[in-house]
Formats: C-alpha cells, structure tokens, sequence
C-alpha cells in the first residue's frame, strides 16, 4: 500500500468544491402575490324573486381575468359584474379571478330564487290529484283524514274538503299545504 501526499491540483480542487458548498445558497425569490377578490352583490345567502341576479365585485391586479359560472367577464378598472341566470331554489355562483403565475381567487355565492305560488283548488278533489297537483308546483302536501264516524260506513270515495292556506294564497315553493280529505264535507 502506498501513502503519500496528495498533489497540489487535487488539494486545490477538493479546497475548492467544499468552499463553494458552505457558501450561502441565493435565497429563492418570494411566492407570487395571490390575485384579491371581492363579490360585492350580491351577498351569500341572499334570497331573490328574479329569474337572474347582477354579480359586482372587485379584483386586484385590476388586468386579473374574471370567470363567472366558467364564462369570462370584462373586467374594468378592477371591477366587473355579470347577469347570473338563476334556477329556482338554490343556486351556487362560482366566481374565479386569476392573473399570469399569481395564485388565483375563487368565491362561491349561495343564492336562493323564490318564486310565490297560489295554493290551487282542490276542493271535491282525490287526495291522490291534490298530493300531485301540489307537488307539482313545488310544494308539500300534508294529508288529514277528516269526517266522522260515518265516513267508515259510507262506500264513497274521500275527496278534499279544506286546505291551509286557502286556494287562491301566495306562498312560497316548498311550503307546506294541510290537505284535509273525508267523504262528506
């Protein structure tokens, strides 16, 4: 086995390579600013009777790219709107803002359309027709047996006597209607 030294140019290399791995790496640059948004109108949870709503907001960078509902909006100084269609009953609204490598926004607004039915007539009616015609415009129909004793002896068909609310009343979908059925009114 053969000892020695180590020759000046591998030293010098050696040298070289550990100085420059206890030098301080350069610090990484700072993570892009996130893009800022702001839905102005309307609020979360807001309650409408209007097939559509207007969306406003703000964003910054103001040349951020606005998308609502996956569609883009123009935006305009920083501001932007958009006519939102509406379902009735409960609807969410995406909204998302996004410029170059900045880590984008994103919002959802809950938005509910209501939209006012009359309780119908269902007065001589099947409790079968009145549970369907009501369901069908979105309400809930809630059948009571009415009458007397005689309704057990007489060999008729039960029909709708009264409903709460009256026919003819406004009230909102998903309200429950009381749908009372005998077969003498």
């Amino acid at each position: 086995m053969k000892t020695g030294r180590v020759s000046a140019p591998i030293s010098l290399v050696i040298a070289l390579t550990l100085a420059g791995c206890s030098s301080d790496p350069e610090p990484a640059p700072p993570p892009p600013e996130r893009v800022r948004l702001n839905v102005t109108a309307p609020s979360d949870n807001a309650i409408v009777r209007d097939a559509s709503v207007r969306l406003t907001g703000r964003v910054t960078p103001s040349n951020a790219e606005v998308r609502v509902l996956g569609e883009d909006v123009s935006v305009e100084q920083g501001r932007f709107e958009a006519t939102v269609p509406l379902d009735v009953g409960a609807n969410v609204v995406d909204v998302l803002a996004s410029q170059g490598r900045r880590r984008p926004a994103m919002a959802a607004i809950r938005i509910t359309r209501q939209v006012p039915v009359k309780v119908p007539e269902l007065q001589g009616v099947s409790a079968d027709e009145a549970r369907d015609r009501l369901a069908g415009l979105g309400l809930r129909p809630r059948i009571e047996e009415g009458g007397s004793i005689l309704d057990d002896l007489l060999p008729i068909d039960a029909v709708v006597c009264t409903t709460s609310p009256e026919a003819g009343t406004e009230v909102e979908g998903g309200t429950e209607v009381e749908v009372v059925v005998s077969k003498i009114c």
